[in-house]
């Protein structure tokens, strides 16, 4: 099994191919600074270094570079600066969703490959109606106003929920939405829950990148994780979130 990783050298990409090279996968990643690769990913023989940037890449080379994956995750995600927040490509995660899907599909897979994608519960499933407080739709409404990369992660999810939907012949997706993130050195017990169980915004839970990683790992994995949560966009929590 080959896995392209977009956002490999953030904060839970690397953690995701670190999860999935220890599961004896081969993967390849997209990233502009290699040299910011932790030391046990950089000489790794199952590893192979694509040195650009996802929005310079012209189709022909998305289309090259996904060919004989059976799986695509993406960990990408704006920089937290004001250039990050405010500067361009406003919509650098659902462009690059969409792109690399459009990729997939020209080289006509014979079995569908996954797409996981890392949000953010604070994105909601409209598929599942969930219920939203007056206070927090407010809050969600001024951030589509104030905070552009929130509205990228919400068309990045709607990409796949809308655009491929449930009955994709060549993509199978699954939104995986931490809560709050959290850095800690080894995994622990985790949940994972269909919709949020409490407030992104009022009342937010904890989750650990490395838990995230795990969790995005064992759907490309794994056939039992894969089934359950396919063509949705579970929301994980560290197990021992208050």
């Amino acid at each position: 099994m080959t896995i392209l990783v977009v956002g490999a050298s953030g904060a839970t990409g690397r953690l995701l191919v670190q999860h999935l090279l220890d599961r004896g996968q081969n993967v390849k990643i997209i990233v502009r600074f290699p040299e910011k690769l932790p030391e046990t990913l950089k000489h790794h023989d199952h590893l192979s270094v694509i040195q650009a940037s996802i929005s310079d890449l012209g189709d022909a080379e998305m289309v090259r570079y996904v060919k004989g994956c059976t799986a695509v995750a993406s960990c990408l995600g704006h920089n937290l600066s004001l250039k990050g927040i405010y500067g361009r490509p406003r919509r650098l995660v659902t462009d690059a969703t969409r792109r690399l899907c459009i990729a997939i599909k020209a080289n006509k897979p014979e079995k569908p490959t996954r797409f996981v994608l890392m949000n953010t519960a604070g994105n909601s499933n409209r598929d599942l109606n969930e219920p939203i407080s007056l206070g927090e739709k407010f809050v969600t409404g001024l951030s589509r106003i104030l905070l552009p990369p929130h509205v990228d992660n919400e068309n990045d999810a709607d990409y796949l929920r809308i655009n491929l939907g449930q009955d994709d012949e060549m993509i199978e997706w699954v939104v995986v939405r931490p809560d709050t993130l959290t850095n800690e050195d080894k995994v622990t017990e985790y949940e994972v829950h269909p919709s949020p169980i409490r407030s992104a915004i009022f009342n937010a839970g904890r989750t650990s990148r490395i838990n995230v990683g795990h969790f995005m790992a064992d759907l490309i994995t794994d056939e039992f994780t894969w089934n359950r949560w396919k063509e949705q966009m579970p929301v994980i929590y560290n197990k021992a979130s208050p």
